[in-house]
């Protein structure tokens, strides 16, 4: 899946007639605690709290570009999906249908509720919320949005755009993996750019599926546990995305949810930005690596904050 830069910087050009740049900055108690030269990617700036909605607005420029003109869209997400779904369907009037497995985030499902998407909640994980979408979509004549493809890839790129022409220097880029559009988008712009910097991919220990897949060189299922990083809760890999981390990702990182809470009860007292447990992800990998990060200039990708305010007051009250 091959991405020129004059393509991800017409992608970027879309995405900025709805959304400013958001900011990457550096941190003094987060350098002090990774010993390193820190920078933080503020996806959790965007109007629904997560770098998803630039894959959206991407997608919908090209949907509506098509022809016929579909009835509606439906797609199945844990939620920052869901929500860039529902903001780029509402500019354009169409119709948003968004499936969640039982159990999803209750502030998530308000937030892709007041966006104007009509929430439907079916199976115990993502992947039966995704083939029950599949099931909707064929039978009610609704275009299918999936969680990964190119048009989404190209959008989200443009945070990487961002990072990368503030900070070309990098020695290294932790990002966390859902379904694989924001690792895929970072190693995009990195080659578009023709830049060094390592990337290096992050998964819950209790959602290993693209570090067990990265290893073995091809798709592999396993079911997830992980109670605070829903974001990265993938039982199975894209094979185009895993194709594509293979062979431009260093590495692949576990991290387990005790990490994360730990990475969000930093970034709150560092930063006092709200991270949801993926968004946590790339800091609670760089501080496991804390070692070989010394005098580095590291970039830590928070893709989102979108946590439940329950969930958050319990892990901050933790020791």
């Amino acid at each position: 899946m091959p991405f020129s830069l004059p393509a991800l910087e017409q992608a970027a050009a879309i995405v900025h007639q709805s959304l400013p740049p958001t900011p990457q900055i550096r941190w003094p108690l987060l350098c002090e605690a990774l010993g390193c030269e820190a920078w933080v990617k503020h996806e959790n700036h965007s109007p629904v709290g997560a770098f998803k909605l630039r894959g959206g607005l991407v997608y919908f420029h090209h949907l509506a570009a098509q022809s016929p003109r579909p009835v509606g869209v439906i797609s199945a997400t844990r939620g920052n999906h869901g929500q860039s779904i529902a903001f780029a369907a509402a500019r354009l009037g169409l119709p948003a249908t968004i499936v969640v497995p039982h159990g999803n985030s209750r502030e998530k499902n308000a937030a892709m509720r007041a966006l104007g998407a009509e929430l439907i909640e079916h199976g115990e994980d993502f992947q039966a919320a995704r083939e029950y979408a599949g099931l909707l979509a064929a039978s009610e004549g609704l275009h299918m949005i999936p969680s990964f493809h190119p048009w989404l890839v190209a959008g989200v790129a443009s945070y990487s755009l961002e990072l990368f022409r503030a900070l070309p220097d990098l020695d290294v880029v932790y990002v966390p993996i859902g379904m694989g559009s924001g690792l895929c988008a970072m190693i995009a712009a990195r080659d578009a750019l023709g830049l060094k910097t390592r990337i290096v991919g992050v998964v819950s220990a209790h959602a290993p599926a693209y570090a067990l897949s990265f290893a073995a060189g091809e798709a592999v299922y396993h079911a997830t546990s992980t109670r605070l990083a829903d974001g990265m809760a993938c039982t199975t890999p894209e094979p185009t995305a895993l194709a594509m981390i293979r062979a431009g990702a260093d590495r692949v990182v576990q991290v387990t949810d005790e990490e994360i809470s730990a990475a969000m009860r930093l970034l709150f007292t560092a930063t006092h930005n709200v991270a949801e447990g993926a968004g946590a992800a790339s800091l609670a990998a760089a501080l496991q690596e804390r070692e070989s990060l010394r005098g580095k200039r590291v970039g830590l990708v928070l893709s989102g904050g979108n946590v439940d305010r329950e969930v958050y007051a319990a892990e901050l009250a933790r020791a």
